[in-house]
């Protein structure tokens, strides 16, 4: 019997460890597989409700799944290191397997399970399935990780990649019944979060992707940074999760795009979209080789970057009250759905940094708190990136200034007033000159919409002014 350690990738159909896992049993006639989720109180720890209450609804899909086939999700508590070796004791599992996962939390865990394993004799395995190309497997031609998103996505187009693996049949899997429930998340420690969280199991996110692929994919390229048109697959919450595989969505694109001209702009479309795809593993691979810019910059300076300590500003950045509109319409969004558009994610980020010169890190780590797709490779290579602190990272005299991305990518305000009610009878133009209108405009058109916090022009000059005192330049 081989016992498989769900984490991340919590579906059955195009799981390559719980298809190894199967194949395994199978070829030594050991009794099938019998799945296995532990509650880890240090990734807990690191945790939000979003994401806590998007994984509790995938692991009620999950262990419906299973049930289904006469066998079921053995949930226990506890640290995977001690408990892992003490199920496979228990039930004299002749071998564990797991997907690997790459933030150095998980890289230290997993090296302490295989280790406690190996100890008691037990056969232990980790494959790669969250990723294509697993990190080292896409280098420089001198062997070295690359560093510049360009030439690793040409290396990722154009590697083969493969199909999704089959889901196990009933007759591969232990038939047996957990009776512990799933916690709750007041069982886990978490209030409920005041976003709404979308349902989280492969149906739903297979409808997801489908309905993406008959039309939104087609217009991805040219509409994706409009955030009003939700022109997006909406799937990273479920790629986070692996409520989906990424083998799976890779096939679907694909289809998608041999269906319209090869060389039309509708594929060209789609292409961009797999290129975000690649995206994911080339934050997954700055990761793997550098775990400490989790909390530490990527990419060093000569002094410290002497960011601000500025509560109140911060404050009002988290709550979208910073009179910026397509700032605010972001943060509340955030709030609302547990999610923001990728568009949006860029200026916000980019607003803390560079307008209000507060750290990055108070940004990364509000974002893991309130998004349901929180992935630590992405998110926080995004914020690097946007503080000009990360790989291939934005400039740091390249600033984005808010009104003019509102005003190209929301023109007619229709994603701000979305979710800024104060501005929801206000003109287009009116709101894209908020911050240049004098207090007498702003009380006329909307007086419960606060004033800018900070002038753009004059943060702009003193961010270049930081980041050259860090550079040694002044």
């Amino acid at each position: 019997m081989r016992i498989h350690w769900h984490r991340r990738d919590l579906r059955g159909a195009d799981n390559r460890g719980l298809r190894a896992a199967a194949a395994a049993a199978a070829e030594d006639e050991t009794g099938g597989v019998r799945p296995v989720f532990v509650f880890d109180p240090d990734v807990l720890t690191h945790a939000g409700p979003p994401r806590v209450a998007f994984m509790l609804d995938a692991l009620s899909s999950l262990r419906t799944w299973y049930r289904e086939r006469g066998s079921d999700l053995l949930v226990r508590h506890g640290d995977p290191r001690e408990v892992i070796p003490a199920l496979a004791d228990e039930f004299d599992a002749d071998g564990v397997i797991w997907n690997a996962d790459y933030s150095g939390l998980s890289a230290e865990r997993d090296a302490a399970v295989r280790r406690a394993l190996a100890d008691d004799g037990v056969a232990r395995q980790s494959v790669h399935d969250a990723v294509f190309h697993e990190p080292g497997s896409i280098t420089t031609n001198d062997g070295d990780p690359y560093k510049v998103f360009t030439y690793f996505s040409k290396k990722w187009h154009d590697r083969p990649k493969s199909e999704p693996y089959e889901a196990p049949q009933a007759a591969e899997l232990v038939e047996f019944r957990d009776d512990e429930p799933l916690p709750s998340l007041a069982d886990l420690g978490f209030d409920p979060p005041e976003a709404d969280v979308p349902p989280a199991s492969p149906e739903a996110a297979r409808d997801r992707l489908t309905e993406f692929c008959d039309e939104d994919v087609y217009r991805y390229g040219e509409r994706r940074d409009y955030p009003a048109d939700e022109c997006t697959s909406r799937l990273s919450a479920h790629l986070k999760w692996g409520t989906i595989g990424i083998r799976e969505v890779y096939e679907e694109t694909e289809a998608a795009k041999f269906a319209v001209q090869d060389g039309s702009p509708e594929a060209e479309s789609v292409r961009e979209f797999q290129d975000q795809l690649a995206w994911r593993e080339f934050y997954t691979q700055v990761l793997f080789y550098n775990p400490g810019a989790v909390t530490e910059n990527y990419k060093s300076y000569e002094r410290p970057i002497e960011w601000r300590d500025d509560p109140e500003a911060l404050q009002a950045w988290k709550d979208g009250e910073t009179g910026y509109p397509i700032v605010d319409a972001g943060m509340r969004q955030l709030r609302e759905e547990a999610y923001m558009h990728n568009r949006v994610r860029m200026l916000v980020a980019a607003f803390l940094t560079k307008d209000l010169l507060l750290d990055w890190r108070e940004g990364y780590a509000w974002f893991r708190e309130k998004l349901v797709d929180h992935d630590t490779g992405n998110d926080n290579g995004g914020w690097q990136w946007a503080a000009s602190t990360g790989t291939d990272a934005q400039p740091y005299f390249r600033i984005f200034n808010p009104t003019t991305q509102g005003e190209r990518y929301d023109p007619e305000a229709e994603y701000i007033q979305h979710y800024v009610p104060e501005l929801r009878d206000v003109d287009p133009a009116v709101i894209h000159d908020w911050p240049d209108l004098s207090p007498a405009e702003r009380e006329r058109a909307a007086p419960a919409y606060p004033d800018p916090i900070v002038d753009h022009g004059e943060r702009r000059e003193r961010a270049i002014e930081m980041f050259e005192r860090a550079r040694g330049d002044a």
